[in-house]
């Protein structure tokens, strides 16, 4: 009871000590200049301030490039139309690069040049019919020429015909994996439906129409395993929530939708094997290892198992926050020959085989 009452007193205290400082230092401004209007001085100050808040963003932005840069910002595309992809994006990013860049020098330059001065005024532009037109017509050909770009390029990408003979393949995104279907023999995916989904004895996971004969030989696994240079169509279901099937590599992204099938077609060109060769995977795995063995010693030293070594692959991922454990949502994906897939793809059972 003692400590409290004297806790609270000494807080009164400080509170009437910081009140009397307070008035203090408003008696010792009472002569300054408390002026809200600004002067040279003040004008002067900002101006300076401008310029070099510009040389300290561009500064930074060249540190940032030197030191954390991972030049160019995005390659090793693993896919027949990710170049497209990467070509479009470093375009966007160029050009946005160069527009902020100007803007930012001619935006600090001005407020440093044209600062208020005493007995300067300012002149005023009611309208400016030449210079409304160049600022609007130059972000109007720059965007159209970036979007009919983008649309041509989007219309190569999204080529989900049979003509090449592909292999078709579903994608079945539920909460929280992601489970793969091939079309078997025939190339064409049983009926399927929700509402038929079994997990008993039948282990109908996916809700495949036993009575469908295009069903029988479609093969249902946890483990995407693709063929190099064969174009593959995919058909996506998701059976609760939005999911997106995301695999960065091959430079794909299509929402799962409830209750509809989405399409995206792709063509891989680098096997598994020969992606983890490549000097930016080999750098990646080889800075991954070392933090892992870095922990393993301290893991070691409190007698907790070593973390295993890290080994590349690609994967399948959800790029949509679909709930409390999406970050389980993966999917390896093994780019194989044509050989090694006829074999794997041979050692599954189909749907029927399992009744």
């Amino acid at each position: 009871m003692t400590t409290g009452l004297l806790t609270f007193i000494v807080i009164i205290l400080i509170a009437i000590a910081i009140w009397q400082l307070t008035k203090i230092f408003d008696l010792s401004q009472a002569k300054a200049d408390n002026s809200q209007v600004a002067n040279d001085k003040d004008n002067n100050i900002n101006g300076y301030l401008m310029m070099g808040f510009l040389m300290f963003i561009y500064i930074i932005t060249i540190i940032c490039f030197v030191k954390w840069g991972d030049l160019p910002l995005i390659g090793n595309a693993a896919s027949e139309h990710g170049t497209s992809v990467d070509t479009l994006m470093i375009i966007s990013m160029v050009l946005i690069f160069f527009v902020q860049t100007l803007t930012q020098a001619l935006l600090h330059y001005f407020a440093f040049k044209y600062r208020g001065k005493e007995g300067q005024k300012a002149l005023y532009y009611a309208d400016n019919d030449k210079l409304e037109f160049i600022w609007t017509i130059i972000p109007v050909i720059t965007l159209a020429g970036l979007i009919l770009y983008g649309l041509f390029t989007w219309n190569e990408i999204m080529d989900v015909n049979m003509e090449d003979d592909p292999i078709v393949v579903e994608l079945y995104a539920q909460q929280f994996n992601w489970k793969a279907r091939y079309a078997g023999e025939d190339n064409v995916l049983g009926k399927a439906n929700v509402r038929l989904i079994d997990l008993g004895p039948a282990a109908n996971i996916l809700g495949l129409d036993t009575e469908d004969p295009y069903a029988q030989d479609d093969i249902v696994v946890q483990e995407l395993h693709l063929p190099v240079n064969r174009k593959v169509v995919f058909k996506m279901r998701s059976q609760d929530v939005l999911h997106s099937a995301y695999m960065p590599h091959f430079r794909m992204q299509m929402n799962c939708v409830p209750g509809m099938i989405t399409e995206f077609a792709m063509k891989p060109t680098m096997t598994t094997e020969q992606m983890r060769d490549t000097p930016k995977i080999t750098n990646k795995v080889r800075r991954i290892n070392d933090i892992r063995a870095a922990k393993s010693e301290k893991l070691l030293a409190e007698g907790e198992d070593a973390l295993e070594a890290y080994e590349f692959d690609f994967l399948l991922l959800c790029n949509k926050i679909c709930g409390e454990s999406h970050y389980n949502m993966q999917m390896k994906v093994i780019v194989e020959s044509q050989e090694d897939y006829d074999k794997w793809i041979a050692e599954q059972a189909t749907f029927g085989g399992k009744e």
